[in-house]
């Protein structure tokens, strides 16, 4: 589902009711542990964390007017979906996330390249989340994105 939100207020006032206060649990949990680097705004209809222009000025390679994107999320139709390219782009990472999320949910880990779905909102494992989110500066983010475009 995409909405067409202005601001991250705006985006969580038109999901579902049920699922404000979970997605305002998501937003704080994340900008309690966001890294010096990044910030918070909308890209592609979601929430998205982001490097600035200010600091990475050539922006997003498939489209450069783009600050360089990193993490997001967003409430889909079945599930509220995590998307972290940080365990798409570095295997270390990604490993201990799959290790750790065992011990932090009873679900079975339901995970793409760089997104996690949570079908139940109410078991989202916001304490591994929020440590995931301090494993990753932004200019570790910029050292990877750099060497994987100029491949």
């Amino acid at each position: 589902m995409q909405y067409k939100a202005t601001s991250v207020e705006d985006y969580i006032s038109q999901t579902p009711e049920e699922r404000h206060d979970v997605l305002n649990k998501l937003r704080k949990t994340i900008n309690d542990n966001l890294p010096e680097g990044f910030e918070e705004g909308i890209q592609y209809g979601m929430v998205g964390y982001f490097i600035p222009h200010s600091k990475y000025p050539d922006g997003y390679h498939c489209d450069p007017k783009i600050p360089l994107p990193f993490m997001s999320f967003a409430s889909q139709k079945n599930s509220i979906n995590f998307y972290h390219s940080g365990i798409y782009a570095n295997q270390e990472l990604h490993d201990w996330f799959v290790k750790e999320y065992p011990k932090h949910c009873k679900r079975k880990l339901d995970m793409g390249k760089s997104c996690v779905r949570f079908k139940k909102i109410d078991e989202i494992p916001f304490y591994l989340i929020g440590e995931l989110v301090t494993k990753m500066s932004a200019d570790d983010y910029i050292n990877i994105y750099e060497t994987a475009i100029k491949k």
